[in-house]
């Protein structure tokens, strides 16, 4: 029989769009019709940051998040939303004095960048697990915050998804199960290609695969032009995909996507082709296991230490008992 794979449209992200694809959505209402559309073309999951309607930069107001969360939830589809926590993590040090940061900068206090997720109860939220360059900035995620951040969205009821960059942010993720943080089953998104953290090749993905602890459900993907090959592995490696705009402006080489529904119609055509079918919102909210109302926040315990995990949990615990 064939399995459910679960398609996550990851509809605007956060970066600069200046000279790049004008189909990719800025206001509220376009991100919603975005995913609505990309819901009718097979995604299950929508992955949302908000844009300043103005200046089409990324933003963290409020307003912004629950219109956009409003317009999908009254539209009648059951897709399931996950809000990033991404946003108010970079930082780059002042040229003058590096201890002091360059007005780019976005850090901010952990509980501004889950605000928006207790006051809306998204099914879904991501939580990036770990610190490390980001193209020019440093994307900041220290154990602390993440303790604190995940605490807030355990007591939410929402599931957290744990996006991972290399091999290292695997570990951290096992630190916060190990520590009841996480509830069960956990979530990882396997993210690769971004520069600086892992590459986006086979092996890559194979390797930590195979570093996720027991009973996690687990997704991947690749930027740009890795987006599909990325997903082609994924579905063979018994993961999930995400596919959309904030990670790749293009439906194949020189042709830029018209929308998000496109490429997730790609990825539906792709995961047919490899004898599974798309999961239905419904599919996914029982792999989450995840209720009408969210996630019933029951701890989980990390059960696969394997290799190194005991030493290392035990390493991390005295760390996190420092914090």
């Amino acid at each position: 029989m064939s399995r459910p794979v679960i398609i996550t449209c990851a509809l605007t992200g956060g970066g600069e769009l200046s000279g790049k694809n004008t189909a990719v959505p800025v206001t509220p209402r376009e991100i919603a019709d975005s995913a609505i559309e990309a819901a009718r073309a097979g995604a299950a999951v929508a992955h949302i940051h908000v844009r300043d309607p103005q200046t089409g930069r990324a933003s963290m107001k409020l307003e912004l998040y629950r219109e956009v969360v409003d317009r999908i939830r009254q539209s009648g589809t059951e897709m399931l939303v996950n809000l990033t926590t991404g946003a108010g993590a970079s930082f780059l040090p002042g040229a003058a004095e590096p201890r002091v940061p360059d007005p780019r900068s976005s850090l901010t206090h952990p509980d501004r960048r889950v605000a928006h997720v207790l006051a809306l109860k998204p099914d879904i939220c991501s939580l990036d697990v770990g610190s490390m360059n980001f193209g020019e900035v440093v994307f900041v995620n220290t154990p602390a915050h993440l303790r604190q951040m995940a605490r807030a969205i355990l007591g939410n009821g929402t599931r957290p998804e744990l996006e991972v960059f290399e091999l290292g942010h695997i570990r951290l993720a096992r630190h916060l199960i190990d520590h009841g943080l996480i509830a069960a089953p956990p979530l990882f998104q396997i993210c690769l290609g971004i520069p600086w953290g892992a590459p986006a090749t086979p092996e890559t993905m194979l390797s930590m695969r195979d570093h996720l602890p027991d009973g996690a459900i687990w997704a991947a993907f690749g930027i740009g032009a890795a987006q599909f090959p990325m997903v082609a592995q994924s579905v063979l490696l018994g993961g999930h995909v995400r596919v959309g705009f904030e990670d790749n402006l293009y439906l194949a080489r020189g042709v830029p996507a018209p929308s998000n529904a496109a490429l997730v119609e790609k990825a539906v055509r792709m995961i047919q082709e490899l004898g599974e079918h798309p999961a239905t919102p419904r599919d996914a909210r029982n792999l989450f296991a995840l209720n009408d109302g969210g996630v019933a926040p029951a701890p989980c315990a990390d059960r696969s230490a394997g290799r190194d995990g005991a030493s290392q949990s035990s390493e991390l615990g005295q760390a996190g008992g420092r914090a």
